[in-house]
């Protein structure tokens, strides 16, 4: 069996039987704090920081607010004193400001919940007969002694990031990930199952009236991350989302301590507009680091952290933790950053499909605009705006172009999404495996949301969350807690609630958060037309430390799997193919990859309290959770 990498800050959730309060006692130490349920059976155990969990009771219920929040115990029993059932939950949930985990016992029943993003997760699984739950794949993983599930390795060395469903599944067999949208519902006695409780908003609010919404949910956001004791710190790169919320920060926080990279290739401005909003922040104090300074991406050393998911994003990793050192000695103890921004204020141009079987001329004058953005042919994109196909169809195809031995076509944005070829390096049997996932995902798969904007939008949004919830846990490992406010669940729900047409315009970079910004961020911000650029330096660094990672890959994991073929992905190194950062964001996944599975093998034993023994005596498997869907 393998140790959790760091049992601190982690929630490990029992039912209310007497199999739950066996459950618990296999952990013994290795979880140090415990709550109990109404009947005093364990219910809650961990490890945690006093002020991330708030509980309040009345009666039999139990409700507890896991992570940042500004609810009080007060306004939490207040909230608690009108739940009588698992179902009431839903109203309190969506009252809850903050990026947190709910957990409620109601009547010997549990219900455990994340965000609706993915930035915070729940995973569940049985050892032995018990169903358990917790934030934490790696703790569960542990707990049962999973192994790895090569088949979704596989498909991240072939395809790259993956997108939701395939992003919101676990990484270990046996451990299984609950939808963003859904709940975990663990009755006392029984299977756990899975039910839907979030719906996205009706997106029908214009622009000037859904801003001011976005506005004011954004402020409260960033209010509430002011921190207790130290220094709230915010990057400040001179786009309009990190732009944005140092300047609504800076109502909150005066001693606000900005960090801002420079540098990046001859065209990038963005330390030109940085340098403009900084004059207006007088009262912030604005740390400014040449990136020359910092070791640049894909440089040695490369490592992980923990072993819950691979890092899809792997290149900048020790530049990040420069940087979060540079704050820390600032006096920094809480950092907000603008990622998740483009996720929920940019899109494609999908909507438009939804929008011309309610609104085709409005639908026709936004198509002939996109098409002069992006050079779009004209009788492709009336087939993209006229044609069917269901999502099912699109995930077989996508199976289908893994076989592809020439470039894909380019197509206008008006799908399900963008399909990309299989990486040069993936093995015949990596792309033979991935085709059969990304089969099974086309039999089970539906959209998100009725409308084709709203689905584009969570399937953006809810295959970052995951990605950017690890990113947080490399800060936090550094001691700098990272905050990202634009993916609170009430911010998203603002935004989603904005009309796709006049969300996604194609005559405005971003108009939701240009109109809620209006008055308080600088317009020279506001109404930037360029975009800053880096990818130079990260090209002429990658092609400097091939022979790094060529090292990195010479005793690889992935090839005693058969899963790389390193004969290709030296020759693709050496001489890279022409296909954008496609290809340099499908490395970077198979790095991680190869991080997460070594740092799966250095792993010591479990402790015998962490792994204990089956119930039902030696031998006995521990299986996967039956999890039933409740839509």
């Amino acid at each position: 069996m393998r140790q959790v990498q760091s049992l601190n800050d982690h929630l490990v959730v029992f039912p209310d039987s007497p199999g739950g309060a066996w459950a618990h006692r296999q952990i013994g130490g290795e979880a140090p704090q415990m709550v109990a349920h109404a009947s005093g059976r364990p219910w809650l155990a961990g490890s945690w920081a006093p002020e991330d969990l708030v509980v309040s009771a009345a009666g039999p219920v139990r409700v507890a607010v896991f992570g940042l929040s500004p609810v009080t115990p007060g306004r939490l029993e207040s909230l608690v004193s009108s739940v009588r059932d698992l179902p009431d939950l839903d109203t309190l949930a969506r009252s809850l400001p903050g990026n947190t985990h709910v957990v409620a016992s109601v009547h010997g029943q549990v219900r455990f919940q994340g965000t609706v993003t993915g930035t915070r997760c729940v995973f569940t699984a049985r050892l032995d007969d018990v169903p358990i739950a917790s934030d934490r794949a790696d703790v569960l993983a542990a707990m049962i002694d999973a192994e790895p599930d090569e088949d979704l390795v596989a498909a991240s060395v072939t395809y790259g990031m993956l997108f939701t469903p395939l992003g919101e599944r676990s990484w270990w067999r046996g451990v299984h990930q609950v939808a963003a949208d859904s709940c975990l519902v663990i009755p006392g006695d029984g299977a756990a199952r899975s039910v839907r409780w979030w719906q996205p908003p009706e997106p029908n609010l214009p622009l000037s009236q859904g801003a001011a919404v976005v506005r004011e949910s954004l402020r409260e956001a960033v209010a509430q991350r002011r921190p207790q004791q130290g220094r709230l710190s915010a990057d400040l790169s001179g786009g309009m989302d990190s732009t944005s919320l140092c300047f609504l920060a800076a109502e909150h926080s005066p001693d606000l301590l900005t960090f801002c990279w420079t540098g990046g290739s001859v065209i990038n401005d963005d330390p030109f507009y940085a340098g403009r909003a900084a004059r207006l922040l007088a009262r912030a104090e604005h740390l400014t680091v040449p990136d020359t300074d910092a070791p640049p991406v894909f440089a040695p050393p490369y490592w992980a952290i923990d072993t819950e998911a691979p890092r899809a994003t792997t290149r900048g990793m020790n530049a990040i933790r420069f940087g979060i050192q540079h704050l820390v000695e600032h006096g920094a103890t809480r950092h907000l950053a603008g990622h998740g921004a483009d996720e929920l204020f940019t899109g494609g141009a999908a909507y438009l499909r939804t929008l011309f079987r309610r609104r085709p001329v409005t639908a026709w004058r936004q198509l002939r605009a996109h098409r002069a953005l992006h050079c779009w042919p004209l009788v492709p994109s009336l087939a993209g705006l006229l044609s069917g196909g269901d999502l099912g169809a699109w995930w077989r195809r996508c199976a289908d172009d893994l076989a592809r031995s020439t470039p894909l076509p380019r197509t206008p944005a008006l799908g399900w999404g963008e399909r990309i070829p299989a990486t040069p390096w993936a093995t015949r049997d990596a792309v033979r495996t991935t085709q059969t996932v990304f089969h099974d995902v086309a039999d089970q798969v539906a959209p998100l949301a009725p409308d084709r904007g709203q689905h584009e939008a969570l399937t953006a949004l809810r295959s970052a969350g995951p990605v950017l919830r690890l990113l947080c846990r490399d800060y936090a490992a550094e001691g700098l807690p990272l905050e990202l406010p634009y993916l609170d669940d009430r911010v998203v729900e603002a935004v989603l609630s904005v009309l796709p047409h006049e969300r996604y315009s194609p005559w405005r970079y971003k108009p939701v958060l240009a109109t809620a910004m209006q008055g308080l961020v600088p317009e020279v911000i506001l109404n930037r037309t360029t975009k800053g650029d880096c990818e130079e330096p990260v090209d002429r660094a990658l092609r400097q430390h091939v022979p790094d990672l060529l090292d990195l890959f010479a005793d690889s994991l992935l090839a005693r799997r058969g899963l790389i073929d390193l004969s290709k992905l030296r020759t693709t190194l050496i001489t890279p193919p022409h296909t954008g950062d496609v290809w340099s964001a499908q490395l970077e996944a198979t790095i991680g990859a190869e991080l997460w599975l070594r740092e799966i093998a250095s792993r010591p034993a479990v402790p015998p309290a962490l792994a204990g023994p089956a119930r039902g005596g030696a031998g006995q498997p521990r299986r996967a959770p039956d999890l039933e869907e409740t839509p």
